[in-house]
């Protein structure tokens, strides 16, 4: 997943996605100790757009704080 499309996606959205991505996260962490999977760099790829999905997440979080503070 690249950053713009994780920065087109909606909030409940993103929330979905890194629901995914953690499940996907477990799994391929499960077939490496249980049997081996074929392309072990799925697991980095899952653990870096799960941090992309995170940050998004965390960026528009303060952003409407801050919208929020200004209009106190």
């Amino acid at each position: 997943m690249k950053p713009a499309e994780v920065t087109k996606l909606s909030t409940d959205d993103l929330k979905v996605e890194a629901t995914r991505l953690r499940r996907e996260l477990f799994d391929l962490r499960c077939q490496t100790t249980t049997e081996k999977i074929a392309d072990n760099s799925r697991i980095g790829k899952a653990r870096k757009d799960l941090a992309r999905v995170l940050t998004e997440q965390t960026t528009r979080t303060t952003a409407a704080r801050a919208a929020t503070s200004k209009k106190n």
